[in-house]
């Protein structure tokens, strides 16, 4: 069984400490599997900083992807919220975690120069019976065209392109990423924000 301290992201005695430093310098991080419970926690920091003041947020993103709905909420949260978001990637940003990334205008979408993006179609694991395969499948249809129209939407890129490039995972560097319209700009240090 594992110590609930192994789990935690920074040592226990500096988890208070870490989590008041990115609150005041309006830091958000969204790190690892796109999940609900990462949701209700990326909500409640977003809707709390957008109370405190309407000043810039920024939001580090490295991310596998995840849970879609969730990737979705967090997505519109960053919308609905007044105050501007800018959004940073690291490592990877992948699948759900692109879509959170693409939640804002180009001109805030910056990345670190080793970041890699990915985009695909949503997978799905239905069982059960025909008929609630077929409206599973049929709901995975609607989400692929829907996620397909928001890619093309962020980037530019027409939605037959999109169709073709999530067929499978299509992997980017930050260069690639910038042409293809995914990033706006490739930065180096916090000098750059």
């Amino acid at each position: 069984m594992t110590d609930k301290q192994d789990t935690l992201p920074f040592p226990p005695a500096f988890v208070p400490k870490v989590a008041e430093r990115l609150f005041e310098s309006r830091t958000i991080l969204i790190h690892g599997e796109i999940t609900s419970r990462l949701a209700q926690e990326v909500t409640a920091q977003l809707l709390a900083l957008a109370a405190e003041s309407d000043d810039p947020i920024t939001m580090f993103v490295h991310s596998e992807g995840g849970h879609v709905e969730a990737g979705d909420t967090i997505h519109d949260m960053i919308r609905f919220v007044k105050p501007r978001v800018r959004m940073v990637g690291t490592g990877w940003v992948a699948s759900a975690g692109t879509h959170i990334y693409l939640s804002v205008p180009k001109k805030d979408r910056l990345c670190l120069p080793n970041t890699r993006f990915m985009i695909h179609q949503p997978h799905g694991g239905a069982g059960g019976r025909t008929t609630d395969i077929r409206v599973e499948a049929e709901e995975l249809l609607k989400m692929r065209d829907r996620l397909n129209r928001t890619i093309a939407d962020a980037t530019g890129q027409s939605v037959e392109q999109v169709e073709k490039d999530t067929e499978r995972n299509h992997w980017m560097s930050p260069e690639e990423a910038v042409a293809y319209g995914i990033v706006g700009k490739v930065i180096e240090s916090s000098k750059d924000l």
